[in-house]
C-alpha cells in the first residue's frame, strides 16, 4: 500500500534506521531527507554520535506523532568501563577522576535493584538539557559547569554482568529522559571506583526493534530502485501500543478537514491516547476517548 497521500510533498510513515557510530542524529535526518526526497522528517529520540542502533524517523504527516512516540520505552545494551570517570560520562570525554576497581566479587544484583524503578538522576554535563535557556552542552563547551538538578526517571529493568575485571555488560529498558551515560557514571560511584559508558546500542524503541532497521546508506539503493515503500512503515505503527477507536465515515471526514472537537465514535474503553480509524480502516490520527463515548482528535495525520 502506498504511503503517499494526496497533497503531500513526499512519503508519510515511519522509517527505522540502524545508526552507525560517528553519525549524529541530525546527520541521519539530513541524509534521509536527501535520499527520500521528503523534507519533513523528525526523530523520536536522539542517539549520541558514539552510540549505534535504532533511530526511529517520522516522515511527512507522521511527524505529528513524534511527541507521542518520544514517550515510549527504549531498550539498550552496552558496556561500562570501570575505574575512570570522564567529563562526558562516556568514552569520548576527557578523564576527570579515577579509582581502583575492586578485585573481588561485586554485588551486581544489589546494584541493579538500587537503580531500578523510579530513580533520581542528574543528566550529563554534555547533554541537551536546558539550563536557564541554554543547552548544557553549550555551557560545558565554553568551560562552564552547568548546574544540573537531579530529576526523576524510570528504569523498568536493569541487567549487569561482569565480563572483564574492569568491564560490565549492561542491558536496560527505560522511560524517556533516562541517560545511560549517567547510569554508568552512577553505577561506578556506587561500586566506589568511578565509571563511564564505553559503548551503547539502542535495540528497541516502543513497538520497534533494531533487527527491522536498515543502515541509512541503504536507503539510496531502495530509492534508486523505486522501492522506498518497502522500508517506510505505516504511520499508525508508531502508536501501535495505544488503544484504538473507529469513527463513522462522516466523523472521520470531519476530523480530516480540521474539525478537532468532540465527536461520536466506536471504542473499547476510555483512553487518553487512542489511534483513530475511519470505518474503512484508514488511519486518521490520534485522539482521546471519554466516558460518554466521545472522541476528540489530538493530531490528524491523514489529509482529505
Amino acid at each position: 500500500m502506498s504511503r503517499r497521500r494526496k497533497g503531500d510533498s513526499g512519503l508519510t510513515g515511519i522509517l527505522l534506521i540502524d545508526k552507525e557510530p560517528g553519525w549524529t542524529s541530525h546527520d541521519v535526518v539530513a541524509r534521509s531527507r536527501r535520499l527520500t526526497g521528503q523534507r519533513r522528517i523528525g526523530h523520536t529520540g536522539a542517539l549520541d554520535p558514539m552510540a549505534t542502533g535504532l533511530l526511529v524517523l517520522c516522515l511527512g504527516r507522521a511527524t505529528r506523532l513524534v511527541e507521542y512516540m518520544m514517550a515510549s520505552e527504549k531498550a539498550y545494551e552496552g558496556e561500562i568501563a570501570l575505574g575512570q570517570e570522564t567529563d562526558t560520562d562516556d568514552a569520548e570525554g576527557a578523564p576527570t577522576a579515577s579509582g581502583e576497581v575492586p578485585a573481588g566479587d561485586l554485588d551486581l544484583d544489589g546494584i541493579a535493584r538500587r537503580f531500578t524503578g523510579e530513580i533520581m538522576q542528574t543528566p550529563p554535563a554534555y547533554s541537551a538539557v536546558k539550563v536557564e535557556g541554554r543547552r548544557a552542552y553549550a555551557l560545558a563547551r565554553e568551560g562552564e559547569t552547568p548546574e544540573l538538578r537531579p530529576r526523576p526517571v524510570r528504569v523498568t529493568s536493569l541487567g549487569l554482568e561482569r565480563t572483564a575485571p574492569d568491564r560490565l555488560r549492561v542491558d536496560v529498558h527505560c522511560g524517556p529522559g533516562m541517560y545511560v551515560r549517567s547510569l554508568a557514571r552512577d553505577i561506578g560511584r556506587a561500586i566506589g571506583c568511578g565509571a563511564h559508558l564505553a559503548s551503547l546500542r539502542r535495540t528497541g524503541s516502543g513497538p520497534f526493534a533494531v533487527r527491522d532497521a536498515v543502515p541509512v546508506e541503504a536507503l539510496g539503493a531502495f530509492a534508486g530502485a523505486g522501492k522506498l515503500d518497502e522500508v517506510v512503515r505505516p504511520a499508525d505503527e508508531g502508536v501501535a501500543e495505544s488503544a484504538a477507536a473507529i469513527l463513522t465515515a462522516s466523523h472521520a471526514e470531519q476530523l480530516r478537514s480540521g474539525q478537532l472537537a468532540w465527536t461520536r465514535g466506536g471504542f473499547l474503553r476510555p483512553a487518553t491516547l487512542a489511534r483513530l480509524y475511519g470505518a474503512d480502516g484508514s488511519f486518521v490520527g490520534v485522539g482521546e476517548v471519554d466516558e460518554p463515548g466521545r472522541v476528540r482528535a489530538l493530531k490528524v495525520v491523514a489529509g482529505a
